[in-house]
């Protein structure tokens, strides 16, 4: 006999725990959920919008993505619960958000490609509008093109060292009253409009007498270059490691040597970067040029004689003539304008990449 039974004392049942409700629905919507509320949505927006006679598809859009937002929250709230429903309309606003930024983007350059690729070609790109008259087919961009690189390289030779020399002495040097203020005027700087540069460089071409050419363009987007350089360089000579900087100098090596071999080296990648992204960011100016360049319908490869033109001069010049053949034109240089930009972030990306410190496996 066991030794319960020996002495007379019986086994009580172990007590079974409680179980907790929960205020979770174990109830959960597809994966495919979303998708049908967009297409319920655009379904019941484009129905709407027809029915209501609006002409503009921007307002079926808009109704659209308003009723994707109601339809997940309501049904999410319906089907699981609260805490779902909530995390859903925040998930839905972002994507509604992100679709709100991107279709533009798409729009335009669909439009831009499908109008301007009319009268792209070998021609377009190695003719000017030397004799050809603004209302007829015919011409070129060639002119403009030259102008824009020259200008904009100058304007790049200027802002650029300049640009990195004021970030080093920030980062390296800068302390006290001083680069308070170089920090001050370089962020007024970074939002100064266009046209403003453009009278500042203005008013000193009227006092020393000076004639438009590219050069007084150029010297307007260097204004406009040099904080986006000096920022970008000094975010980069920030993210240099001080152990880099305090090894050279315990080896004996003076500081200006540590910053010209050891700091601007590693930051290098991300100093082109912010170099290539400024150049984009001027080459589509068009105030300065207007006032300081003045246009020409003439190839001028000297920068510092004599009118020149520029892409986004030339666009706004065929855009004011307003017949056909100029639009073509004008959207035909956009598309070049949009493609130099473009192939300037690419490259920007990849000496990113490329200057990325590589880390081991």
């Amino acid at each position: 006999m066991s030794q319960a039974a020996n002495t007379g004392i019986q086994k009580r049942p172990t007590p079974m725990a409680p179980t907790r409700k929960t205020s979770l629905s174990s109830r959960a919507l597809p994966r495919w959920a979303p998708l049908a509320f967009a297409a319920v949505a655009i379904a019941l927006g484009v129905g709407t919008g027809a029915a209501a006679g609006w002409h503009s598809h921007t307002q079926w859009g808009l109704f659209s993505a308003l009723l994707f937002v109601v339809i997940s929250y309501v049904t999410t709230t319906v089907v699981e619960n609260q805490r779902q429903a909530k995390d859903r309309l925040a998930t839905s606003i972002v994507w509604v958000c992100f679709l709100l930024a991107v279709v533009p983007l798409f729009s335009l350059i669909w439009t831009t490609v499908s109008r301007g690729a009319k009268i792209l070609d070998g021609y377009f790109l190695t003719h000017s509008m030397a004799g050809v008259p603004g209302i007829e087919a015919g011409g070129g961009v060639y002119h403009a093109l030259i102008g824009t690189l020259e200008q904009v390289g100058l304007a790049t030779l200027i802002s650029a060292p300049i640009g990195l020399l004021t970030a080093v002495y920030l980062v390296e040097y800068g302390k006290g009253a001083l680069a308070k203020a170089v920090t001050f005027f370089v962020d007024v700087m970074t939002g100064i409009p266009s046209i403003v540069a453009g009278l500042f460089i203005l008013s000193i071409m009227l006092m020393a007498q000076l004639q438009p050419s590219g050069l007084m363009g150029s010297l307007a987007l260097s204004i406009l270059m040099m904080p986006v350089v000096v920022r970008s360089t000094e975010e980069m000579l920030k993210l240099v490691p001080n152990e880099l900087r305090e090894a050279s100098l315990a080896l004996g090596i003076p500081k200006w040597r540590t910053i010209l071999k050891v700091v601007i080296p590693t930051a290098i990648g991300g100093i082109t970067t912010g170099v290539m992204l400024a150049i984009a960011r001027i080459a589509g100016e068009t105030a300065p040029i207007m006032l300081l360049v003045f246009g020409s319908q003439l190839i001028n490869t000297n920068p510092f004689q004599g009118a020149q033109s520029s892409l986004p001069f030339y666009i706004w010049e065929q855009y004011k003539i307003g017949s056909e053949p100029s639009y073509d034109r004008a959207w035909a240089a956009a598309l070049v304008l949009i493609a130099f930009v473009m192939i300037l972030n690419l490259v920007a990306r990849g000496i990113a990449r490329w200057k990325a410190p590589k880390t081991g496996r």
